[in-house]
């Protein structure tokens, strides 16, 4: 039973992802059938903790007339925000120093002000994280896992990921002609900060010949050995794809700039800095492709459009089946809720013994070990 449930919020947190706005429409549309509001929060949670900032007060009515036409777009019609974690808020203090403050108190406080019942939370690991946080401190709380990473736990995928997916094995595809043309070697680096899902599945999908990715520490040496081999059977060319957050064995990630209060590290340089290396020692023509924000773009492949549609539509039923603290997963062929406790804080990077990477090895791609 929906212990009297009249009212509801939705917020999306973290990096944007497709398929966040099929999301919100069949929360809306769900929620309207039970005979619910629904209230969108914009910007993460900042439409509540800046709300004085927005014309229409940060938080705004949802209807099904308000999201008509939006499950095939990709972003976010809320909005989001990778910054201002409501649990370590950074606050300037009166002696002009940096603060973490916790503003989980602001965000329960409007809820019972405004007579929300209870929340979706929609985004990854950081998002949910939160949610969990306000869901002990007593507010009723289902999460829908999100992020192209596909790097959240309890889940078989999250949604965003296929079309991230399906976006860099056609940019594979393209490279393998222009490359082939020019024997040259081409490495295009994606998105994967510390899990390697994406430069995975997109470099199998599209036929790399060598992937590195975050849970593999690589060593050039052994891919210019592949590159090489290729030379000596005719096959002139090669495509690398490398994950973001890949690390030479014995070394560093690259970074652009490390972690400070209220932000995370930001990634960035990987691709160069390995087709430098790799022209060097292969003596090869090599050229660098930045997938970056490319992947996050764009409307939602179909898997993606439904998945999204059935974690919305599972949100609403289980708040009117009376759950809460939970995430709402994809186990084949159904969904199902896992305690949020045992997804927030952690990470599913790729397994070593996955069929996947044996898939990748057995057709002889190198992954720098």
């Amino acid at each position: 039973m929906a212990r009297h449930i009249r009212r509801i919020a939705i917020c999306t947190g973290g990096g944007d992802a497709p398929g966040l706005n099929a999301v919100i429409r069949s929360v809306v549309i769900s929620a309207a059938k039970r005979g619910w509001e629904c209230y969108g929060i914009r910007e993460g949670y900042n439409g509540i903790l800046f709300h004085e900032r927005y014309p229409d007060g940060g938080v705004f009515r949802l209807t099904p007339e308000k999201v008509r036409g939006i499950g095939h777009l990709g972003g976010t019609m809320l909005g989001t925000t990778n910054k201002g974690n409501p649990l370590q808020f950074p606050m300037k203090m009166s002696d002009g120093t940096i603060k973490e403050v916790d503003r989980t108190g602001e965000i329960l406080d409007f809820f019972a002000k405004q007579e929300l019942d209870a929340l979706v939370s929609v985004g990854g690991d950081g998002s949910l994280t939160i949610a969990n946080a306000l869901h002990q401190k007593g507010l009723r709380v289902i999460g829908v896992p999100k992020t192209i990473d596909n790097d959240l736990d309890k889940t078989f995928t999250t949604f965003g990921f296929d079309t991230a997916v399906d976006f860099a094995s056609a940019c594979l595809d393209r490279l393998h002609s222009t490359a082939e043309s020019h024997q040259r070697v081409m490495v295009v680096e994606v998105m994967g900060r510390y899990a390697g899902w994406i430069a995975l599945h997109a470099g199998i999908s599209g036929g790399a010949h060598a992937i590195l990715i975050p849970e593999i520490p690589y060593d050039l040496d052994k891919v210019v050995a592949k590159i090489l081999r290729r030379d000596s059977l005719g096959r002139m060319y090669s495509i690398v794809v490398v994950a973001e957050g890949a690390e030479p064995a014995g070394g560093h990630r690259a970074i652009v700039a490390p972690a400070e209060i209220g932000h995370a590290e930001r990634l960035g340089g990987i691709g160069e800095r390995i087709a430098r290396v790799l022209q060097e020692r292969s003596d090869k023509d090599t050229r660098v492709v930045v997938l970056g924000h490319l992947l996050r773009g764009g409307s939602p492949t179909s898997f993606d459009r439904v998945a999204a549609m059935r974690f919305g539509t599972a949100a609403v039923r289980g708040l009117a089946e009376g759950l809460s603290g939970v995430m709402v997963a994809l186990a084949f062929p159904n969904v199902n809720y896992v305690a949020l406790e045992d997804v927030a804080g952690r990470m599913k990077g790729v397994p070593m013994d996955c069929d996947t990477l044996q898939t990748a090895r057995d057709m002889g791609i190198c992954f720098g070990d």
